[in-house]
């Protein structure tokens, strides 16, 4: 899935992503919990502020980011369903 991404600079001059967007719905990257570097890719695992975590995948030939895994936190699915249940 292809998504748009915001960045900013580290002290290395890597872009890390702080921001990206499922569809118009914004996502802020509360931590980075790791990233490596592929063939042709880099990848970086982040936590956005909705509780889930996310692989982030950006083609650095064709400067393109894909959306590549999404896990829900077992506590945010817990949350959610209790405001479900609540009227």
């Amino acid at each position: 899935m292809h998504i748009e991404v915001e960045c900013h600079s580290a002290d290395s001059g890597e872009s890390i992503p702080r921001r990206f967007f499922l569809g118009k719905h914004p996502v802020e990257v509360t931590e980075v919990i790791d990233r490596w570097l592929g063939s042709d890719h880099r990848y970086f695992k982040v936590q956005g502020d909705d509780g889930a975590i996310y692989l982030l995948r950006h083609d650095t030939i064709e400067w393109a980011w894909n959306l590549t895994m999404f896990a829900r936190s077992p506590v945010w699915n817990a949350d959610a369903a209790d405001r479900s249940t609540r009227h």
